[in-house]
């Protein structure tokens, strides 16, 4: 099973025993793995980790989520882990900027017979999610995009987000480099957005050491 993400502040043998131990992919969703990795060789960290797929389908399950919004899509991967955990009439929505490789999703969610039901929304995700009524309300958010608009984000769908209801942020450890006071990069705006939600008294949240760091947010 390929791990997309390394957890570089995990001991590797640690991370490669707890992915081994994780349900596993089936098929579909490991073909999918695969030609994203051939389509973007070293930039596949772009995409979830297998075992991050298996936690989101679980906690859309345990949640009881049957609308879900998705800042940034990619190739598809959290998309379908998102939408399988939700019940039959249950409507995600997938936010992304790229024809090109929501191109390679629309294919994958064909197969997996989701395309029916994964309502994809071309643009500026911040633009996107203002666009949307006031009173439309979510259960489960996954974000998954660029560093710098978390956010806004943030902001824009905790509003939207039933009390009890769950937000996914995914890269919150930034590969273990967000203790570095001089690393990079994503990292102070990440360690900033990572500040913000810690002292957000409308959630409840846990930062998980899951891949490259997973961020559970519940609404109080």
């Amino acid at each position: 099973m390929m791990t997309m993400k390394a957890a570089n502040f995990i001991e590797p043998a640690v991370a490669a025993y707890a992915a081994a131990h994780t349900s596993p992919p089936d098929d579909l969703l490991a073909g999918l793995a695969e030609e994203t990795h051939r389509l973007v060789g070293d930039r596949i960290s772009m995409q979830i980790a297998p075992e991050q797929g298996t936690l989101l389908t679980m906690l859309v399950r345990l949640s009881g989520a049957r609308r879900a919004v998705e800042v940034g899509t990619f190739t598809g991967y959290s998309s379908i882990c998102i939408a399988r955990g939700l019940p039959a009439d249950g409507r995600p929505i997938a936010c992304d900027v790229s024809e090109d490789w929501t191109a390679v999703a629309r294919r994958y969610w064909e197969k997996a017979g989701l395309d029916d039901r994964i309502d994809l929304r071309l643009g500026p995700a911040a633009d996107t999610l203002r666009a949307m009524p006031p009173g439309e309300v979510f259960d489960f958010a996954f974000i998954d995009a660029d560093k710098a608009g978390y956010p806004v984000y943030y902001e824009e769908i905790l509003p939207r987000l039933r009390s009890g209801g769950l937000i996914a942020v995914d890269n919150t450890l930034q590969h273990g480099d967000i203790t570095d006071p001089a690393a990079g990069g994503n990292v102070p705006a990440m360690r900033e957005f990572n500040d913000l939600v810690a002292r957000d008294s409308r959630v409840t949240s846990v930062l998980l050491t899951v891949a490259d760091g997973l961020t559970l947010i519940r609404k109080n």
